[in-house]
């Protein structure tokens, strides 16, 4: 039972070389697994965007409940405060970004296959 107490507080150190040597393994990402972080990152903005405009409508329907309500039973609600209308961020789409250097690079080949000709 001594050694198996002993070695115990050992074992995060060894967890922790461990994940660390892994982690020093990892390639760089590809072009095309940027491209994907970039899109569900563009998908995640948008999705919170959807998630305000819907709370937005919710709080204007649950508002618009307890005036209705406060006037029924004779009550005096007090007026609206001005906020901005809920904007619907519509539909999901993603245009990837266009790399500026892409253009010039096929831009500048035939200008150099023209000039060693």
């Amino acid at each position: 039972m001594k050694t198996r107490t002993a070695s115990l507080p050992l074992l995060p150190v060894l967890m922790t070389l461990m994940v660390g040597a892994a982690v020093a393994k990892l390639p760089a990402p590809s072009d095309e697994a940027k491209a994907k972080a970039a899109e569900a990152a563009a998908k995640t903005a948008h999705n919170g965007k959807v998630d305000a405009y819907k709370l937005c409508l919710s709080m204007d329907k649950v508002a618009a409940d307890y005036r209705t309500k406060a006037k029924a039973a004779g009550k005096e609600a007090k007026p609206a405060v001005e906020t901005p209308a809920c904007a619907d961020p519509g539909a999901f789409v993603y245009s990837p970004p266009v790399a500026a250097s892409a253009p010039a690079a096929a831009a500048s080949a035939p200008a150099a296959a023209a000039s060693k000709t």
